[in-house]
């Protein structure tokens, strides 16, 4: 069968595309398992990933055409198995990078916020309309996107149907960076990059320390900074990188 989501590795970036376009890229159990065999490859064949949707839009979510009539375990157990996937892009050694333009809605805006970095071009709009529907979010929007938007704007979204343009979401913190129609891919490519060349246990540190400092008690966060700090900081590549930096600001002979 034909993957719905495809893979290329350039650079040290896995460029990570949703290819079913005729569909608006919507999520079904099929293009869910082809997301997690890919990011599983890209977290040993790359050093950054973007995530993208090809065709008219990033994402449109749940495909609610194969819906079908669930017992509740079964519902509960389809929720999990999002979050795993999820929580593979959002816990992974490697950052990802969201790159969205068109509709980012319901699963869509899940699988954006799992990442870590989002850029969106200005044709972009978000929005949770499970609650309109009569159904609620299964794929970590209460915890993640919550986070992002705060309980306030999310309870709106998901109570009224509201959607949240591209210089909205901007405002609300949602999107990190807004670009033209047609340049969010290059913008997520240029962030990529950059990631690419992070010292790897720098980006231990923002990864997976970071979320976890930022639920801690204020001594127990300062204590694993701390810690990370002493990791990093004595680590090989630390060294080279320091020693360069200082070698390149030192007074050159002559100079004052």
């Amino acid at each position: 069968m034909t993957s719905l989501v495809s893979m290329d590795v350039r650079d040290g970036v896995a460029w990570i595309a949703l290819d079913r376009a005729g569909k608006r890229n919507a999520i079904n159990d099929a293009l869910l398992n082809d997301l997690e065999a890919r990011v599983a490859e890209a977290q040993s064949a790359a050093r950054a990933m973007v995530i993208h949707g090809n065709g008219p839009c990033f994402s449109a979510g749940l495909d609610l055409g194969e819906h079908r009539a669930r017992e509740p375990a079964e519902v509960f157990w389809h929720s999990r198995g999002w979050h795993r996937v999820f929580r593979a892009i959002r816990t992974g050694r490697v950052p990802a990078v969201a790159a969205i333009h068109g509709a980012c809605v319901g699963g869509g805006l899940e699988l954006a916020a799992a990442c870590h970095i989002r850029v969106a071009d200005e044709t972009a709009f978000f929005a949770l309309p499970e609650g309109t529907r009569g159904i609620f979010v299964g794929g970590g929007a209460s915890v993640h996107v919550s986070r992002l938007l705060g309980l306030g704007r999310m309870t709106d979204m998901m109570l009224t149907g509201r959607a949240l343009d591209a210089a909205a979401a901007e405002r609300a913190g949602l999107i990190t960076y807004l670009m033209p129609p047609g340049d969010h891919v290059i913008k997520a490519g240029e962030i990529a990059a950059k990631v690419a060349a992070m010292a790897p246990l720098t980006v231990l540190g923002v990864l997976g320390a970071l979320p976890r400092i930022a639920g801690m008690a204020e001594e127990d966060g300062l204590f694993v900074e701390s810690m990370m700090a002493a990791l990093a900081q004595t680590g090989p590549e630390a060294a080279a990188r320091l020693a360069a930096f200082v070698e390149k600001r030192a007074p050159k002979a002559g100079e004052n």
